[in-house]
């Protein structure tokens, strides 16, 4: 896209004949080149361009350039011409994928907040596993079932107590 305004720009510029054209909006809003003079019932208003207005053709040569819908935006210059808007494409892709990313990264929040529950209640269950008289078995290294001693039901509730401390806020 910006290779074809470039193009129409140097044609625009480099060409004797082009500033030999005229250009206007007919009653419908449509433009009209031609290389004689707009009809006496087009108002001045609407000439964009007329022979030897050479500073008005580079801002009509990017203006044609741009698609319709830039064209036809709010913005004018002061001289009246349209001026073509900021590339809406581009700037929709942008924050597409603005939303997309605050999306994950919202989507990434969740899971973690899920998974800090989950911890903190699994860590609550044990706690008071631990904390009541009963014994308490685990399986060690070996695969054997083993009662915990009063040193590693200790380190354990120690252990559960951080887990609690740090997702249980």
């Amino acid at each position: 896209m910006k290779l074809f305004r470039l193009s129409v720009l140097c044609l625009a510029l480099g060409c004797g004949a082009a500033s030999a054209q005229w250009q206007w909006l007919d009653k419908e809003g449509r433009n009209v080149f031609s290389d004689r003079p707009p009809p006496a019932d087009i108002p001045a208003k609407n000439i964009k361009h007329q022979p030897g207005d050479r500073g008005r053709a580079a801002a009509l040569a990017l203006a044609a350039a741009a698609p319709a819908s830039a064209a036809s935006g709010p913005r004018a210059a002061a001289s009246g011409l349209k001026i073509p808007d900021v590339d809406k494409e581009l700037a929709e892709k942008k924050k597409q994928a603005d939303d997309a990313e605050a999306a994950r990264l919202q989507a990434q929040r969740e899971q973690v907040a899920a998974t800090k529950q989950d911890n903190c209640s699994r860590a609550r269950q044990a706690k008071v596993q631990l904390d009541s008289a009963m014994r308490v078995r685990r399986i060690n290294d070996k695969g054997d079932r083993e009662i915990m001693d009063m040193a590693s039901r200790e380190a354990e509730t120690r252990r559960v107590q951080t887990i609690i401390d740090s997702d249980c806020s």
